[in-house]
């Protein structure tokens, strides 16, 4: 991509995931993920109301006069954002492709961790590790990951979730807020993902375009699998032949759903098709309800 384009790209995104990130989910990002815990902060006088069990009783006991410890909450937290960016993310059939709203979302949470003080870093990944930007604060640091999410050339086309989860595992020692965005159209992560999820305060985020869930009546198709290669020939104006290919959707989504709330991971569904700004601010309300 010529760097004019990509400048223009990079601060389209800018504009309105920075601003997003402001003005709508910056309170709600704030009440969903909680700091380490509680930091000193100062020592003032007691006022009627105040616990009695926040009395400094050295500094009452040197002036003679009430005064307790004042704490604040620890709001440093390490983000990171585990991207998918397999071949599958190249398909989109209305308003935008997959990995353009993958985009966009890592950029919202980006900006809500910077909004916030936090740390944010990225991990890009097919079925191997694209690239690894470790966690930092400031705004110059997300411009580069937003040109680094519309530029990239993946070395892979498919997808390994294991190998990310695995990888995340092994390079980020400290607890920290993690979310998966992928369309998880993948397998055998399972144990991985488990892991992550006792380790670090883990969201999956899952992305899909409505063709995917439901087949047109468009007669008899090609389909090529964008990770695999493979051509395959369907006759989409057959209902059994339609009825059958939701039914799979159906009970892959399932399935994925159950693993994610056996192992205790919130997750949200976002489509290609829609506005993202409310299933995003329901993912952060219900992590603030279990908080």
């Amino acid at each position: 991509m010529e760097s004019s384009e990509l400048l223009k790209r990079v601060r389209k995104i800018e504009i309105k995931t920075r601003g997003l990130s402001s003005q709508v989910f910056s309170g709600e990002y704030h009440s969903a993920f909680k700091g380490r815990g509680m930091a000193f902060s100062e020592v003032r006088e007691y006022i009627p109301g105040d616990d009695i069990r926040s009395i400094d009783w050295n500094v009452t006991a040197r002036f003679n006069h009430p005064y307790v410890k004042i704490f604040e909450e620890e709001r440093e937290l390490t983000v990171m954002i585990l991207v998918d960016v397999s071949a599958s993310g190249d398909f989109g059939t209305n308003f935008r492709f997959k990995r353009d709203l993958i985009t966009e979302l890592s950029a919202v949470l980006a900006f809500s961790a910077i909004e916030n003080n936090d740390k944010a870093g990225v991990i890009l990944f097919s079925d191997k590790i694209e690239l690894f930007i470790p966690p930092k604060k400031g705004k110059t640091h997300i411009l580069r990951i937003i040109r680094e999410l519309i530029n990239i050339e993946p070395q892979g086309k498919g997808t390994d979730l294991n190998a990310a989860l695995r990888y995340f595992n092994n390079m980020i020692k400290k607890r920290c807020i993690a979310f998966v965005i992928s369309d998880f159209m993948t397998s055998g992560y399972e144990d991985a993902i488990k892991v992550a999820s006792r380790k670090h305060d883990l969201a999956a985020i899952r992305v899909y375009d409505p063709r995917e869930a439901e087949m047109p009546d468009i007669g008899l198709v090609r389909f090529k699998d964008a990770e695999t290669g493979l051509v395959s020939t369907l006759d989409a104006s057959d209902l059994s032949v339609r009825r059958d290919y939701h039914l799979w959707w159906k009970q892959s989504n399932a399935q994925t759903s159950d693993l994610l709330n056996r192992c205790g991971i919130d997750h949200a569904i976002f489509r290609t098709d829609q506005p993202y700004v409310q299933p995003l601010l329901n993912l952060f309300k219900k992590r603030e309800r279990r908080a």
